[in-house]
């Protein structure tokens, strides 16, 4: 697959700078933790510095091995995975990734993780002041670990976990945000009331897959995290309800494949975009989307990619006097 070496002019590309919180980026087009490794793998496809930002594997306190195989299964428009935050823990990182990663030329953004409020704090404490970093993600909201998500499913206590890491740390703080909650504008209040200076969204939904001839499941951990294509309409839904009801910048994730995806994300609420599955299966995806997004700015009329975010245009609501809008209507 040939080295992606960017457009042919730089000087025609419009202003595709971001904004999230106190955390500036070159443009809008990331890549999400889990699928991108610690970006040496994927030096060979693509020149990161032109990223908007990497987020590499989520680390942890101390090192995990993770889950018993199988940890990925291959689903309709999607796939599961159990990996389990399998990593050799904060300092490992610090020793043997960071250094790379460092140096590659993109906003690095750490994803960390811990088991109790307290662990998160510990972890961001350990990471301030360190060179290299530009932000924390928090990953409150893994999916497939024991305890993953429940830090990420309560308004008030994600709000906690992301207020003691905001006193730990000066670095701009990220939440990512599980969809598998009843009502995920509320926990984007809860981080956004904590200090966090941007949401993303989503995480994966949890799945599972079944054997039926052998009457197993095929996940060593059974339940899994559902990602790729088959989550993009969840995840824009995410995203427009938490843009709608919450006054703070939005990364959306899940299911981003193509430049119209991004554009939709974009129209959406999202204030950038993080490339998840996609990569396993286009390494240099992130790349293309990015050599495309001038043109699809174009068509949009924005000379500035701010220009375009949140600029969806909703239907006026129908029906009696007093009855609510579309988007604030619930499925049964």
């Amino acid at each position: 697959m040939p080295l992606s070496a960017g457009p042919a002019s730089a000087a025609a590309l419009p202003d595709l700078a971001v904004a999230l919180g106190r955390l500036r980026l070159p443009n809008p087009i990331l890549v999400a933790s889990g699928t991108f490794g610690y970006g040496k793998e994927m030096t060979g496809f693509m020149d990161l510095a032109r990223l908007g930002g990497i987020v590499p594997k989520t680390i942890t306190p101390l090192p995990r091995k993770g889950n018993v195989p199988w940890r990925t299964v291959e689903t309709a428009s999607g796939l599961l995975n159990s990996i389990g935050l399998d990593n050799d823990g904060v300092e490992a990182f610090l020793e043997k990734q960071l250094p790379f990663l460092a140096g590659c030329g993109a906003p690095v953004i750490v994803s960390i993780a811990g088991a109790s409020a307290a662990e998160f704090v510990a972890l961001a404490r350990r990471l301030e002041g360190v060179a290299g970093i530009a932000a924390l993600e928090l990953n409150v909201s893994c999916p497939n670990v024991s305890h993953g998500v429940d830090l990420g499913s309560d308004p008030a206590t994600c709000r906690d976990v992301v207020a003691g890491v905001r006193a730990a740390t000066s670095l701009p703080v990220i939440a990512k945000l599980t969809p598998n909650v009843s009502d995920i504008a509320s926990v984007a209040r809860g981080a956004a009331d904590g200090g966090a200076d941007a949401v993303t969204l989503i995480n994966t939904l949890q799945g599972i897959a079944v054997d039926w001839r052998r009457r197993k499941p095929l996940l060593g951990n059974v339940v899994g995290g559902l990602s790729g294509p088959a989550i993009k309409p969840v995840a824009l839904r995410c995203v427009h309800q938490v843009h709608r009801a919450v006054g703070i910048p939005i990364i959306g994730v899940g299911g981003i494949m193509t430049i119209d995806d991004c554009m939709e994300f974009f129209v959406a609420g999202a204030a950038a975009v993080q490339i998840g599955t996609a990569s396993f299966a286009e390494p240099v995806v992130s790349a293309r989307l990015l050599d495309e997004l001038p043109a699809a700015l174009r068509e949009a009329g924005a000379s500035r990619f701010a220009d375009l975010v949140g600029t969806l245009q909703l239907p006026k609501p129908a029906g009696c006097a007093g009855e609510p809008p579309p988007e604030a209507t619930h499925a049964v």
